[in-house]
């Protein structure tokens, strides 16, 4: 009696184990984690200079290897969102024209497992025209095991002229 109460005990364990995961006994596939890429805030903060450092370039097809192939890039001067790499080839062409260099004024970093945000306000100069635009942004990123990616880039003038 009491190697069939084990037996009973030992049968529900299992069946709660797989309860717990969907219903599915457990594979090597569901049994793996992700790893997390260790950063720190200031390494986020980087990813800024890195993606500036492209403008400075001229070269759009540089600017855009900053972007993860499936990203979205909502621009503050063109009203299209862009989502592919042409799309955002294209804005960059126009963009770079007035040859802009930006600077952070006010950044908030939230990180998490091979993501990361980066948002607040930033100043742009533009040294063709001489014009200095202050605006919103926000940068998300993902770790996609050798690189960090822009997934989504926003950005907007502000609202209310100093």
């Amino acid at each position: 009696m009491k190697s069939l109460a084990l037996v009973a005990l030992a049968g529900c364990a299992v069946l709660a184990g797989c309860a717990s995961k969907g219903g599915m006994p457990p594979t090597a596939q569901t049994a793996q984690t992700e790893r997390c890429k260790v950063i720190t805030e200031q390494e986020i903060a980087s990813l800024f200079d890195r993606w500036n450092q492209s403008l400075q370039t001229g070269d759009p097809r540089k600017v855009v290897a900053n972007y993860a192939e499936r990203s979205i890039l909502l621009p503050t001067v063109s009203n299209k969102p862009r989502l592919t790499p042409a799309d955002k080839e294209d804005y960059f062409h126009h963009f770079l024209e007035n040859r802009p260099s930006g600077k952070i004024d006010l950044r908030f970093v939230e990180m998490g497992c091979n993501t990361a945000v980066d948002a607040g306000l930033y100043t742009f100069t533009f040294a063709k025209t001489g014009a200095v635009v202050s605006g919103r942004y926000s940068y998300t990123y993902r770790w996609d095991g050798s690189t960090w990616l822009i997934t989504s880039h926003h950005s907007s003038a502000m609202p209310e002229k100093k």
